[in-house]
């Protein structure tokens, strides 16, 4: 065993060097590629109460639901409330706790996790977070969480007037949960860990595969598909551990990724990596402007003839469409030259997104086009 990880460690750069091929993409490592399939994230969350708020909580009168835990609370606390009490609550809010739990978290660690308000509050600053269960997709406590909120925000009011800083309703405890219940992972099974590429690529898999048998031994790893490769480990827990921390720093150059335009039709935003490429076209865009200009007019009656004031609106629309000129993109080789081609257009982030889709249907546009 010790001879096998002394060959991981001295083949490292021969496999670095293997995987360099044609491709123009810098060399990774597998621990940025892939992942040991069992070893994941596991999400938990929590219905709680924060209390301490400055007159920001929850109006109760339109959040029944914060009245009724409240009332749920003090009675598990030996608190009984007389029958029909009506409480106006102006510093408690009801809020969702989220927290991710790591693997191989143990009992005692800490956590972070985020509180967001679920009513009507107008602000979680300065609060604290009472002892809120977290349970995990199959209904089983993973975690305790409390402790004073962080809200990176401010805010204030006055005189009908009101300015807000970034997000008052909600809020960050770092390391406000403790870890109650481990969650099993597994380092694969038999004498076999399963690696998963973050993307698809049969390339890049090949290429994993070359470099890992390379440093260790022929048939160590297999591709099983574009996605999964399955390495022969040693059956020594101590041993597998430092097998996979000296896999996980072998380097790879993964194959090329393909060109690609992510267009986000809400916001207007466009995104391309650099192997985006445009060919020669001709585009024409113009702008249309819609005015609509409504106008108030007083009618006034005769003298003498008792009548009434009238209000009329007299309404007046224009339509004005800017010529749009035939402009010229030159091919692109590269990002910078496709990002000086587009910008010759002169277009808005909005009108971009249409020329990109045009562009996309004529042929010019070399790259997927994603909208999202």
């Amino acid at each position: 065993m010790k001879a096998t990880l002394a060959r991981i460690a001295s083949f490292a750069l021969a496999a670095c060097l293997l995987a360099a091929g044609p491709a123009q993409a810098a060399p990774e490592r597998i621990k940025e590629l892939a992942s040991i399939a069992g070893v994941r994230d596991n999400q938990l969350v929590g219905y709680g109460l924060v209390v301490g708020l400055d007159g920001s909580g929850d109006q109760t009168t339109q959040t029944p639901f914060t009245v009724q835990s409240i009332i749920n609370m003090l009675s598990n606390m030996g608190v009984t409330l007389p029958p029909g009490t009506n409480l106006q609550l102006k510093n408690v809010a009801a809020v969702m706790v989220t927290a991710t739990l790591p693997p191989f978290s143990r009992p005692g660690q800490r956590i972070d996790v985020t509180v967001s308000s679920i009513g009507n509050a107008k602000s979680l600053r300065g609060g604290t977070l009472v002892m809120t269960p977290l349970k995990g997709a199959d209904g089983q406590i993973y975690a305790i969480a409390q402790g004073n909120m962080l809200v990176g925000g401010a805010g204030a009011q006055g005189g009908g007037a009101s300015v807000t800083i970034n997000h008052l309703s909600a809020g960050r405890i770092p390391g406000g949960a403790t870890v109650e219940r481990a969650v099993p992972t597994m380092l694969g099974q038999g004498d076999h860990v399963v690696l998963e590429l973050n993307d698809t690529d049969f390339g890049t898999a090949r290429r994993v595969v070359d470099a890992i048998n390379l440093a260790t031994s022929a048939g160590t790893a297999q591709a099983v598909d574009g996605r999964t490769i399955r390495v022969r480990a040693p059956l020594d827990p101590s041993d597998r551990v430092a097998f996979l921390g000296q896999l996980e720093n072998l380097t790879v150059t993964p194959v090329q990724q393909a060109a690609k335009v992510i267009v986000n039709s809400r916001t207007g935003s466009v995104v391309m990596n650099q192997k985006v490429m445009l060919q020669n076209v001709a585009v024409a865009h113009g702008n249309l402007t819609v005015n609509v200009v409504t106008e108030q007019q007083a009618n006034q009656p005769l003298p003498f003839s008792q009548g009434q004031t009238v209000i009329t609106e007299r309404g007046e629309v224009t339509i004005e469409q800017v010529p749009g000129k035939l402009v010229n993109v030159q091919a692109g080789s590269n990002l910078a030259d496709v990002v000086k081609a587009l910008n010759a257009l002169g277009a808005t982030p909005m009108d971009l997104v249409s020329i990109l889709q045009a562009m996309k249907s004529a042929g010019a546009l070399r790259a997927d086009l994603e909208v999202i």
